[in-house]
């Protein structure tokens, strides 16, 4: 496996590190990269000949390799020797020799042997898994030779493993050993490496295959995908699938198409997001390891249901299905319960199981229902029965699935078993079929397909899976074994593929504790041909491959556009289109606008950009003109002119000065004009836009433009002005210039030209008008100046349900020179509520969601509330509908506690609302209100403190609610109705706290309670009163035990002294030494918690789900 944890990207390979670190300190201290220099030595092939020297480097793929390196002159060595590479998996690998000096825990010197891979290659992505034996040759005798193993991950951070300290110099040197011949020393690697990652590994070269690309932690979907992938016969099924009409985002049989044919057919990993988005999975959803086998019933369970009323309906019961029954049958009378189920797999228990074979021994084992635990036979009475499971029948493809991941309820978490578990190549299960039912048609007989291998702990891991693609037609050979681990697929021997991962301890360095079968599936010899029936481009619908070819087209084009993006500019267009109906500044809010947008070369020159909106637009060249969009130094953005026969032949990029998006008008001709071709515009012109104000609606109307010479009076301009908003030509008019954002100046005298009306005349400003009514000042805002200085302090301001996390909310546009109570009616308007039935709170400062509360009294504006909003973010409020008006509840008090009924169940979250300066009393009086009573009960309420699941508390009625404090995650407050025989204690009386805890007093759980004991009575009449209370049969309560516990010291009462008499002294408060406070003791229960808390480390905890 080449990582522990898959929740990292691959190529940082950080999860590989710490176990680097472990190893270092066993066998090795350092392998020096530095003064490296290559020693005389030759290669070795174990008397290889040259034939197959030449076959070695023609097969540099291969997965394991020997080779050896004579070093000569060794006594005089050193410093590093590095023999000739030796190609495996398509990597350099080299031994390495070197003296090594004695250290503090070697005082004598000794020689390393490393075994080094790819070390001069400059990437740091790549890494291979290798296991390789290093040996020092006896030369006289090979069988005495020097053997040390490895197993190590190689990458660029760690390219040498072995042993600094192989061999003590001296015993290397010393002829007697019989290591060293006329001073040269010969030493050998087998090396056996995985396929590498990270370098140019080409799987459908190798073995015809393609990987899957490992989103981050989705190799187990991956292994599974392969599996069903290679289940020809369902791959086939889901290609017909009808998927035409079907959503690309949302599709899941569409994207599981995708995924197949790309298996199929690509030469390259293949990619999974559009499957996990299909699945609506969110980006965490992929770096989250999920279960394997979960997700396998998940999958096809979701297939089944899209393959319904379609021509493929039924494939996955066919292939998967099998059926057995469950039966429970009495022994001494003729009476049986039987039922048939269906099942898509076997979960095996393999603990303590050898192999396979016993675990379905195990499976269909009777269980005998005697003693207590017989069995209601309904008219019968209680029968002695026995109660199993056996096979009716068993499906062409069946998948196992071990059970390697078990609760262990002593560390109240999920275990990983690694325990060693068999299973063989070829599989029958004919003596697991019930006998009594009708044979099947063919022998249960089956073949080994696929093995899914994890390697790692509960916390995580590494899948991979282990397939034979072609059946059985080399399993003698045990050469048709593939592995497939994420993007790299390899050949791989039988034995890699099942032997090594029959899991348990191995001496044998290569196979890891950790790593085991995790589901097997075999296929049924009588149905492999059917099930591995060949696929071919004929299976597939066209329309389906001519969709994923057009997919593929677009997204080539896609990714050609991002390529070339940089020689691109984007060019906004505007036209008065998009002026009509703004009623805002200028002429557009660049924020909202509905831009035509153009991607156009930066080398492409005005004139070429013209010719390409005139053939968009549908306009003759001579009827349009383009008029760049320029920002002002007033805040405002205008038009302003472009002199083609200056900058027709410049390009875009220079016209624009390297803006983009670079935003334009484009001026048309109006139809209405009667021309042929746009007026000629020189210097004497000006371009005037004209808006129209309306004091009734309070609303802007867009005018259009005009070209108007420079010299002309402003007066000239009237009756086109009254013709455009449909006004009688001699109707009086009021003018404004809108010069910028709350800066709009009245045109006292229309009788002077435009020059030395407007302030600083240039292209693109704005003249506004209405009508010259003397009723105008009965509108609230009866100018354009009024206008527009209402509309520079109007905000949009959002307002959401502080309730409801998720509230998108709803907007309004307001002025921030608003008080509470005009925001407060606005809102209210929108509700349709009463705004004193609105709470509202101001937005925090440093996160999102709902801040302090704003009272009704707040005297500022608006302005003032949305100080703290961020900038360019949305202004944002938080409201709540009360039940109360505002007013009231800001003269009470909040108050959360729990109501808990007469049988301990903590029904409801109360929030009350007492008076701020009340008292406990006027808390419990405000509850009554909420709350059922008990029909015989007391009708008088209590109010307890809790903390850490123990009562801590009764608080008394006249105590003042400030007083109380909430603060802490561990302590709350909860209200119960006191009962009938709790009203009135006799002066030998008390009342008790009751707690549950597990093993230990911190360990603390449940629904405490008060107790009522008298003094001396006996300890016996105080369980009677427990087991009432807590209402427990007979054969549960036996396992409870009781404790006194004071300040954490813990008393047992042991069964023995259940007839002690009760001392009330016992339970009285305790001083604590040197604090101004009592410690009051408790009774705890001593019992299992029914609900343990499950590790939030637990990988398998979150369930899968496909949501489409």
């Amino acid at each position: 496996m080449n990582h522990v944890n898959d929740h990292g990207e691959r190529d940082k390979l950080q999860d590989v590190e710490m176990d680097i670190d472990q190893k270092k300190e066993e066998n090795k201290e350092g392998g020096d990269d530095a003064n490296m220099m290559q020693m005389n030595g030759d290669i070795q092939g174990n008397g290889a000949t040259n034939q197959e020297d030449a076959e070695m480097e023609e097969d540099e793929c291969r997965s394991e390799a020997t080779f050896r390196y004579t070093v000569e002159n060794i006594s005089k060595l050193k410093e590093t020797a590095l023999s000739p590479p030796c190609m495996v998996r398509n990597l350099p690998w080299k031994i390495m020799c070197q003296p090594r000096p004695g250290s503090e825990r070697h005082n004598q010197k000794t020689m390393g042997f490393f075994l080094q891979c790819n070390a001069e290659s400059d990437s740091v992505s790549w890494s291979c898994n290798a296991s390789a034996t290093l040996k020092l040759i006896h030369q006289t005798n090979e069988a005495e030779s020097h053997t040390k193993k490895i197993q190590h991950l190689f990458y660029s951070k760690e390219n040498d493993w072995g042993y600094s300290n192989f061999i003590v110099w001296n015993e290397l040197l010393d002829p007697n050993r019989g290591f060293v011949a006329d001073d040269k020393i010969i030493l050998e690697v087998h090396v056996k490496a995985d396929a590498p990652h990270g370098v140019s590994w080409d799987s459908k070269k190798h073995t015809g295959f393609v990987g899957l690309k490992n989103q981050g932690a989705t190799c187990y979907m991956n292994s599974l995908l392969q599996t069903l992938f290679f289940t020809n016969k369902l791959r086939k099924a889901v290609y017909l699938m009808p998927t035409e009409s079907d959503d690309s985002d949302k599709s899941v049989p569409l994207a599981l198409q995708r995924v197949f044919y790309e298996l199929q057919f690509s030469d390259k990993p293949v990619g999974t997001k559009k499957l996990t988005k299909s699945f609506g999975w969110e980006t965490l959803d992929t770096f989250m390891q999920h279960d394997v086998q979960e997700l396998c019933r998940v999958l096809l369970e979701n297939m089944e249901s899209k393959m319904k009323a379609t021509v493929v309906e039924n494939t996955i019961p066919r292939l998967f299905e099998g059926k057995t029954l469950s039966y429970i049958r009495c022994k001494h009378i003729d009476y049986c319960s039987s039922k048939e189920e269906a099942f898509y797999d076997i979960q095996l228990n393999l603990k303590g199981k050898k192999n396979v074979y016993e675990s379905f021994q195990d499976y269909i084992k009777v269980e005998s229902l005697d003693g207590e635990n017989k069995y209601d036979a309904g008219e019968h009475g209680l029968q002695e029965a026995e109660k199993g499971v056996s096979f009716l029948s068993f499906p062409p493809v069946l998948h196992l699935h071990l059970l390697r991941f078990m609760y262990d309820p002593m560390a109240d978490a999920y275990v990983k078993i690694n325990d060693r578990f068999e299973f063989p190549e070829r599989l029958n299960l004919d003596k697991f079929l019930n006998p009594k039912e009708k044979k099947e048609k063919t022998p249960a007989s089956y073949i080994l397909h696929a093995v899914l291998v994890h390697s790692g702990d509960n916390h995580g891991g590494h899948y991979v899976v282990y397939i034979a693609p072609r059946g059985d037609s080399k399993v003698k050979t045990g050469q048709n074994w593939c592995k497939f681990d994420d993007d790299v697929v390899s050949r791989c021997t039988k034995q890699e593929a099942v032997d090594n991962n029959f899991g348990g301890h191995d001496e044998e360095v290569a196979v890891k504790h950790c790593t085991n079968a995790y589901m097997l599936v075999y296929i049924r010899e009588s149905c492999l041909n059917d099930v591995l029936c060949e696929v071919t481009e004929a299976d597939i619908p066209q329309t389906l491959i001519e969709r994923l070819a057009e997919e593929r087209r677009l997204e080539a084009q896609k990714r050609k556009e991002r390529t070339e993006a940089h020689l691109y500019m984007t060019i906004q267009v505007v036209s008065n289109d998009n002026f009509y109906g703004h009623q805002g500044n200028d002429l557009f809010d660049p924020d909202r606008v509905n831009y035509r947008t153009f991607k156009v070369k930066k080398s492409c020159s005005i004139s070429e950009f013209l010719d390409i909106i005139a053939e968009n637009m549908k306009y003759p060249l001579q009827q349009m003109r383009v008029w760049p969009i320029q920002s002002r130094q007033n805040q405002t953005v205008r038009p302003t002119f472009l002199d083609l026969d200056t900058y027709g032949h410049k390009t875009v990029q220079e016209t624009a000065d390297s803006e983009s998006p670079w935003t334009v008008w484009v001026e048309t001709l109006s139809p209405e004009s009667g021309l042929q071709e746009l007026p000629v515009f020189d210097k004497d012109n000006v371009l005037i836009f004209v808006k129209l104000y309306d004091p009734k609606t309070a609303s802007i109307s867009f005018c259009g433009h005009m070209y108007v010479p420079i010299s002309a009076k402003v007066s000239e301009l009237m009756p086109d002005l009254c013709r455009r908003a449909g006004f009688p030509i001699n109707t009086p008019l009021t003018l404004f210039e809108e010069v910028k954002p709350n800066m709009v100046e009245l045109i006292d005298d229309v009788n002077l030209p435009l020059e030395k009306t407007l302030e600083e005349l240039m292209d693109g400003d704005i003249i506004v008008f209405q009508r010259d009514d003397p009723e105008v000042h009965q509108y609230e805002l009866p100018t354009a100046k009024d206008y527009f200085k209402d509309l520079y302090y109007r905000v949009e301001v959002i307002f959401c349900d502080k309730l409801n996390p998720s509230d998108p909310g709803f907007s309004l546009d307001l002025s921030m020179r608003m008080n509470y109570d005009q925001m407060a009616n606005a809102v209210a308007q929108y509700l349709h509520t009463d705004p004193y039935l609105l709470q509202f709170f101001k937005p925090q400062s440093y996160r999102e969601g709902p801040g302090n509360a704003i009272r009704c009294t707040f005297e500022g504006n608006l302005k003032d509330l949305l100080l703290y909003s961020k900038p360019k973010q949305p202004r944002k409020l938080y409201y709540q509908q009360l039940n109360i008006r505002i007013n009231e509840l800001e003269n009470k008090k909040q108050f959360k506690c729990t109501w808990v009924n007469s049988k301990l169940k903590e029904e409801k979250e109360l929030v009350l609302y007492p008076n701020k300066n009340g008292r406990v009393s006027d808390l419990l009086e405000e509850a009554k209100k909420q709350v059922t009573l008990s029909e015989d009960g007391s009708g008088k309420l209590r109010l307890l403190e809790v903390i850490s699941y123990k009562i801590y508390s009764i608080q008394r009625e006249e105590t003042l609610l400030d007083l109380l404090s909430s603060q802490g995650s561990t302590k709350s407050y909860r209200i119960e109705e006191i009962p009938l025989d709790e009203v009135n204690l006799s002066s030998n009386e008390t009342l008790i706290p009751v707690a549950h805890f597990q093993k230990e007093v911190f360990s603390t759980f449940g629904v405490p309670f008060l107790l009522k004991i008298k003094q001396n009575e006996p300890f016996s009449a105080v369980k009677e009163r427990v087991q009432k209370k807590l209402d427990i049969p007979d054969k549960e309560f036996e396992k409870y035990k009781f404790a006194v516990v004071v300040m954490g010291r813990v008393e047992h009462i042991s069964d023995e002294d259940q007839n002690i008499r009760v001392d009330l002294d016992i339970f009285k408060p305790h001083a604590i030494q040197g604090a101004n406070m009592q410690a009051r003791p408790w009774l705890g229960l001593d019992h299992v918690n029914k609900t343990p808390k499950r590790t939030r480390y637990n990988y398998l905890e979150k369930a899968i789900k496909i949501h489409n």
